[in-house]
């Protein structure tokens, strides 16, 4: 129970730090001007709740760390234990700088509408959410390795991640306004064929970082073929790469397929536009199922040891 308790708790965490980067990376690359002020207020309602549920998730990830660690959840509520994994280790060094960066991006968010009402972009927010996402590198195996490697090994996974909350947390806020656009009778608030092209630019330049990040951390915690095929670890992340390629399949299709037909569609000349933004629609909520899939490997992957 246990076990099965870190991982929920790191699935939690992951899922709301990845969607609390994604969202706020969002209006820097995805809007021409200003974001629409409806689009605005609901962003930022969703930015809030990603700050409290990362804030949340990373108590009960710690309770659960210091549980597993004790070998029983009795641990947790002991002082000694938690002065020891609090002062003495590594991760709970790393978890208190984190929860108090996620207090400081809850109090930010907060009160945040009342200076970036007018302007759409709240950088500050982006770079705080950016740091806290990659600051799960020190949290993980990277922390295995020593000296230059060592170091060479947190960049990389630290990249993975923010490469990571690019995409899967960018998918969030894309998908609420596809789901708005085919509510609306009136016509969407924003050009969405502009916002799915600049999200693909971004998507290229995420999917490319992950890939390379991801041979250089595969390099350092699997080593060698036998140990994919052969190791717990190495068949988890199969399954990860698997789920990847699936995304990967949705999102190519997105780009060649159905876009350009719903821009064709707008224009007149290839059926009806609704059609093709619900078709669209359903992919990016696809591949927001697939991403909680990979953050749920990788949640596992984090508690089982590297091959």
């Amino acid at each position: 129970m246990i076990d099965l308790g870190l991982v929920v708790a790191r699935l939690l965490h992951y899922a709301a730090v990845t969607i609390l980067a994604g969202v706020s990376f969002f209006p820097l690359y995805a809007y021409a001007a200003t974001e629409p002020k409806e689009l605005f207020w609901r962003r930022q309602a969703l930015l809030l709740c990603a700050a409290a549920g990362a804030l949340l998730s990373g108590l009960l990830w710690f309770v659960c760390s210091v549980a597993n660690m004790s070998g029983t959840w009795a641990g947790a509520a002991d002082q000694e234990v938690l002065w020891t994994v609090l002062n003495e280790t590594t991760f709970g060094s790393v978890w208190m700088a984190r929860m108090l960066l996620a207090a400081g991006i809850l109090g930010v968010t907060a009160v945040g509408p009342f200076w970036t009402a007018t302007a759409g972009r709240d950088p500050i927010t982006a770079c705080l959410a950016a740091v806290l996402l990659a600051s799960l590198a020190g949290t993980g195996h990277a922390q295995i390795e020593e000296g230059w490697i060592g170091l060479v090994h947190v960049g990389s996974d630290a990249v993975h991640l923010l490469a990571a909350g690019a995409w899967l947390g960018g998918l969030v806020p894309l998908g609420l306004i596809l789901v708005d656009c085919t509510m609306r009778d009136e016509g969407p608030v924003v050009d969405v064929d502009r916002i799915l092209l600049r999200f693909s630019s971004m998507g290229y330049v995420a999917v490319a970082t992950l890939i390379a990040s991801g041979l250089i951390n595969s390099w350092f915690l699997i080593g060698s073929l036998a140990s994919l095929l052969k190791t717990l670890y190495g068949q988890i992340l199969l399954g990860k790469l698997a789920l990847l390629a699936a995304m990967l399949a949705l999102a190519a299709a997105n780009r060649f397929w159905l876009v350009p037909r719903m821009i064709e569609a707008r224009a007149g000349r290839f059926g009806e536009q609704a059609l093709w933004l619900g078709r669209l629609r359903n992919h990016v909520l696809g591949e927001q199922f697939l991403g909680l899939m990979i953050l749920l490997a990788v949640s596992v992957l984090g508690t089982v040891g590297p091959a």
